[in-house]
Parts: C-alpha cells; structure tokens; sequence
C-alpha cells in the first residue's frame, strides 16, 4: 500500500504481494475449521465476548476492528487529494462505479440470487440479513488491498493513492445514507442509531486518528510511516484472523447445518466483482483512459473494504447473524477472484491498447 507520492512512498506501492496476501483464502479457511470447532465445543468463551457491548457496540471486536483498520487507513495521504485532476477520466469512471452502481447492482443481485433463486436452500429467517450483508459489503471501497492489485496490474501509483483517498473522503459522508437506502429499499429495518455509531467508530475515528497519527511520523522523517506500519503490520494480521474465528465461532452451528450456505452467498459476491471491474474497464477503454489507470480503475470499482463491512454487519446485526456471515464470505473469495481479475487485465493489455495479437 502506498503511503505518498514522494520516493520514497513509490518503493512502498512497488512491493509484491506478500506471503499471507497470497495465501489469505486458505488463513480463511484455516479461522473457518478453527472457528467452528471451537464454536461446537467450548461455546461458553464465545457467549461472554458476545456479551462485552456497550450501546450494541462489541467492546473486544471493535478493537480488532481498529487495529486492523487504523494501519490502512495510516498508508492514505490525503494530500494526494491535489492530484485527483491529473486522471479525471479514470478518477469519474471509479467513482461511478463504487458510489452509482457497486451497492445498487449488488442489492440487485442480493434480491434474485439470495432472495429468490437460492431462498429454499438457506434458513428462511436469515434471508434479508444475508441480503444486509451483502449490502453492507458493497457499500464501501477497498482501502488496502488495492494497491497490490494496482501494483500487479502495473497501475499508475498516483492515481491509486489518489482515488483511494478520495474514495475514503466520500465514504465518510455516504456509507450511511447508502447503506440506509439500500437497506430500506430491501424492506430490511434499519437501526439508525447504530449505523451513525458505526460510521463514527469504524471511519471517522479512525481516519482522524490515522492522520493525525500520520502527520507526527512524517515531520520525524520519509522512513517514520514505513517504520511504523512494518511494526504494526503482524498486529493487523493477527486482528483479522482473531476477529474470523470469533465470527466462526458465533456461525459454526448454522454452518454446520447447512454447509451450502458459504458456496451460495459467494454466488453474488462472485459475480458483483466480474460484473463491476468488467464495466469499469470497458469505459475506461471508451474514453480513452491509459491502461496504466483502466487496470486500478477496474480493480478499485470491484474491491470491498471487507474490514468496515465486518465491523457493521456486527454492529447493526449482530455476531450470529447471516449479515456478518455474508461479509466475510467477500473476505474468502477476495483473493483468487481479485487475482483472476488481475490475469485478465494483464492478459488483455494489446486488445486495450489496440495492438494486434
């Protein structure tokens, strides 16, 4: 992940996919068998985390939550803000569709997949959650991981930074009133009060302490932002995976009812990604975007900021829920089908490009 748009952030942006990126399906696995063995046999842990909440906020999840988030959201410079006119084209094609499309055609695809075409194989009173998480997940653009698909893509690291800081200015101000719609559009009851306080903990706390955070290490020098995020790093990791058993662990008696359940909600998931990563980059050819911009234009239109997802499914739904199931389906099937994506624009760089095979 980028840091800014000096040097030294560029040898940052440049760094290949590491170890656990590469391997995060089968860590996923891993917290699913780990999660739902513990969830079956020693339920009890489970039940008192669930208990620690405080105006239905999960004291133990939050945490994990802003330990996972806090580091990404530290790698943003929203200085890069000033360069967001450098790509217009590709800058409108991304925002139009992670703000106009991603939620609405994934609410869409919620409703005929989870609400009509799989609905006699899934648990009848967890259908609109599903749908809710589904929602939820798509209602906000990928922070982190996305710059390592711009990397692989050969993106331009500019835009990238750009685009993800003005993705994370937006989001601060729209998630809610989207997520909102969406929700009430579905006929899902909407607690207000709880989504405001997720927006408050999970984005806007967040991302003032991540900046200000930020501004003390770059005034100690270029290499501070990188010392800190290699330290903090393995402690985002181990957050993430923490917060999955606990997720499995809550899960594991409904998924081993119906194991079908993870397989259908990836359906949708699946398809949402294809679906807007395809159009994003058929307009980025049509208006003549460079490839070095369409490839993370496609990749930025088509990722989920999986970790707010899991935090709000939580919040608003609750551990057992099927919304908080559903998010983190997106976190399963994020790499090889983000991979794939990247494959293809790879692969179709001279067709992009108008060169002859």
């Amino acid at each position: 992940m980028s840091v800014h748009s000096d040097p030294p952030a560029a040898k940052v942006s440049g760094k290949p996919m590491g170890f656990f990126e590469r391997t995060l399906t089968l860590w996923v696995g891993l917290c699913i068998v780990v999660g739902v063995t513990l969830g079956h046999v020693a339920p009890g842990p489970f039940q008192a985390i669930a208990g620690l909440e405080i105006a239905q906020v999960n004291l133990p999840v939050a945490l994990l939550i802003w330990l996972m988030i806090i580091p990404m959201l530290l790698k943003i410079d929203f200085a890069a803000l000033g360069t967001v006119g450098r790509h217009w084209k590709g800058m409108g094609v991304t925002l139009f569709i992670n703000w106009g499309v991603k939620p609405f055609s994934m609410a869409l695809l919620g409703w005929l997949f989870i609400s009509t075409l799989f609905r006699p194989w899934l648990p009848a009173d967890q259908i609109d959650s599903y749908i809710a998480g589904l929602i939820l997940l798509a209602a906000a653009p990928c922070t982190a991981m996305v710059f390592v698909w711009s990397n692989l893509t050969g993106g331009e690291p500019n835009f990238t930074l750009s685009q993800v800081a003005l993705n994370d200015l937006i989001m601060v101000f729209a998630f809610a009133p989207i997520v909102g719609l969406l929700l009430g559009l579905s006929s899902i009851t909407i607690p207000w009060d709880t989504l405001l306080i997720s927006v408050a903990l999970y984005i806007v706390v967040p991302v003032i302490i991540a900046q200000i955070w930020r501004r003390a290490l770059v005034a100690r020098g270029p290499q501070a932002v990188e010392r800190v995020l290699k330290t903090l790093h393995p402690l985002s990791l181990g957050a993430l995976l923490a917060t999955l058993v606990l997720l499995f662990g809550f899960q594991g008696e409904q998924i081993l009812a119906q194991p079908l359940i993870i397989a259908l909600l990836a359906v949708p998931i699946t398809i949402q990604v294809y679906f807007n990563s395809g159009l994003a980059y058929l307009l980025s050819k049509k208006l003549g975007v460079a490839h070095c911009v369409a490839g993370p234009a496609a990749l930025i239109g088509a990722s989920n900021f999986f970790e707010l997802a899991v935090a709000a499914a939580i919040s608003l739904f609750g551990f057992q829920s099927g919304a908080a199931l559903a998010t983190v389906v997106g976190v399963l099937i994020e790499v090889p089908v983000m991979l794939s994506v990247v494959k293809i624009v790879n692969a179709s760089k001279g067709w992009y490009e108008g060169k002859p095979a």
